[in-house]
């Protein structure tokens, strides 16, 4: 059963950026969304955006010579979320105690858009938002860093 939300990757080829969905069996595989990532291509690899529930989401950058970059946007979603606990497995942090729950922080690279124009400081201000949902957010960093565009005509044809 899909969850309500999206999983797109996102490549730049010639300038140009392109958005395609993905299955929504990967909004609880990082390992598959991963290995579809890395056959992407694209200039600067490819990126990879999941909307869980418009709860979280989780970005990934799969760059060329096979180096990856993971940022979960609330870290207290490994609670309930495996794919938020797969992140954090991958990124070797542990879970929130349950003291830390009341917080929301974001963990993982706060760079992964620097490249692209979205530098941490700007980043964390998105995540910082907490009346944006996580949908909100993916499309605010779509904005900034030029494929809003592509992005929202992916998430309509998801019926999002």
């Amino acid at each position: 059963m899909a969850l309500n939300g999206f999983v797109v990757a996102v490549t730049r080829i010639d300038a140009q950026w392109r958005v395609d969905r993905l299955p929504d069996g990967l909004q609880a595989d990082l390992a598959g969304l991963v290995a579809v990532l890395t056959q992407q291509g694209g200039e600067g690899g490819a990126i990879g955006l999941i909307d869980v529930a418009d709860e979280f989401f989780v970005a990934v950058r799969a760059l060329p010579g096979g180096s990856l970059r993971l940022l979960l946007s609330d870290v207290t979603a490994a609670v309930e979320w495996d794919l938020a606990r797969q992140v954090l497995d991958r990124l070797g942090e542990d879970p929130p105690e349950e003291d830390e729950l009341d917080e929301i922080w974001p963990v993982g690279d706060m760079g992964i858009f620097a490249d692209l124009g979205l530098g941490e400081m700007d980043l964390g201000t998105i995540l910082d938002d907490l009346d944006l949902y996580a949908d909100e957010m993916l499309l605010d960093i779509a904005r900034r860093v030029g494929f809003a565009e592509p992005l929202q005509a992916a998430v309509d044809h998801t019926g999002h």
